[in-house]
């Protein structure tokens, strides 16, 4: 979960995005979003497919299962 968390935070800033409009993207309150980069809660798979989709990379990479 910590390479999720870190993937995301990285990911986030290098879009230059806030956390609230990432959760208005995905279509969630900031506080879940806030959650997601803090490791107190997981995504359900639509989300995680919507956060890859927004950032251009696989599931796997989100996930730390890929470097790409």
């Amino acid at each position: 979960m910590k390479i999720f968390q870190d993937r995301l935070r990285e990911l986030r800033i290098q879009s230059k995005m806030t956390q609230r409009e990432i959760a208005i993207y995905l279509g969630i309150a900031q506080p879940s979003y806030i959650r997601y980069e803090n490791g107190k809660s997981e995504p359900t798979l639509e989300c995680l497919v919507k956060i890859a989709n927004l950032y251009d990379v696989s599931v796997d990479y989100l996930l730390g299962r890929s470097n790409y």
